[in-house]
């Protein structure tokens, strides 16, 4: 494997979320970054974790690459772009369970894989690259294909690529083409990180163990299965199916970057070496303590 860096790929965007004053706090987040942020949290020190995206040149983009360098998280891959901005998403609460509304049309992220020569050198000195369905949803269909040849050429050059599918209709033109996209992404991955309840949905899969025979079969290593609070499922073409079963959480706070934070904590321990049942608790464990608090960062 390449030098130990971890480059995650994707939207970072303005979070209001909830508070105990039934105002809204202001933080920023993001699918993506969320796994970068707490992944640099876990990661031995001489991991680098760097993030791709787009920001405007405005205070609030400033103030959103300063945060991502006080997190420690490296910057150098964010370019800037005149005219746009930082999008925006609110978060609210029902018994823990979130939804979201977005302010995203004037987002500068959406130009994030405009430059293939960008996306190729950003990529080259990455040991591991992450990405989300997000990522590719919010591309045009141009962008999305270089963001496809950049991730071939990297994989080809022996960087470990990992999708978290992530599936949201609400940002493709129609579930058609939004499965067709999920599934053509998931064949450039070497591991994949779906989630049951998404693909039970939108692909029909009857049980976890569905899920993961459909994307072993897409050439990926390893499929992990998360599965809300049920028992997540591992496996791939040369790995037997581990089965885990997290500890349940009786009163979820805020489900936010539960995926997000599972995805961080069992990277972590997988790159380090651990077993996979392991990395699996890993996961779990971080997921459980981050649904316990609000927002999508919070302290663990």
């Amino acid at each position: 494997m390449k030098i130990k860096t971890l480059l995650s790929i994707g939207e970072c965007m303005v979070e209001l979320s909830p508070s105990n004053d039934n105002n809204f706090a202001m933080n920023f987040a993001g699918d993506s970054f969320n796994t970068a942020w707490y992944a640099r949290r876990l990661l031995p020190e001489f991991w680098k974790v760097s993030y791709l995206t787009a920001v405007g040149v405005d205070q609030l983009s400033d103030d959103l690459v300063k945060f991502i360098q006080d997190a420690g998280i490296e910057t150098n891959d964010i370019a800037r772009i005149d005219g746009r901005t930082v999008g925006l998403y609110m978060i609210q609460l029902n018994k823990g369970e979130r939804s979201f509304t977005y302010w995203r049309e004037n987002s500068a992220a959406k130009l994030l894989a405009s430059d293939l020569e960008t996306l190729n050198e950003a990529m080259s000195s990455a040991g591991v690259i992450f990405f989300s369905g997000i990522s590719i949803a919010i591309l045009s269909k141009a962008d999305r294909q270089n963001l496809y040849e950049a991730l071939a050429s990297a994989r080809k050059n022996g960087s470990l690529i990992v999708f978290d599918l992530n599936l949201r209709p609400g940002l493709w033109p129609d579930t058609e083409t939004m499965c067709e996209e999920i599934t053509k992404a998931a064949s450039y991955a070497d591991i994949l990180l779906p989630s049951f309840d998404d693909e039970a949905q939108y692909f029909g899969d009857e049980n976890p163990q569905a899920t993961l025979d459909r994307y072993a079969k897409l050439g990926a290593k390893l499929v992990v299965v998360k599965n809300g609070a049920g028992n997540v499922l591992a496996g791939g073409p040369q790995q037997d199916v581990v089965e885990f079963m997290p500890d349940v959480i009786d009163h979820p706070v805020d489900t936010t970057a539960a995926g997000d934070a599972f995805n961080a904590g069992f990277l972590a321990a997988h790159l380090s070496g651990d077993n996979l049942e392991n990395a699996l608790a890993a996961g779990a464990e971080l997921s459980a303590k981050v649904i316990c608090q609000r927002g999508a960062l919070v302290d663990v």
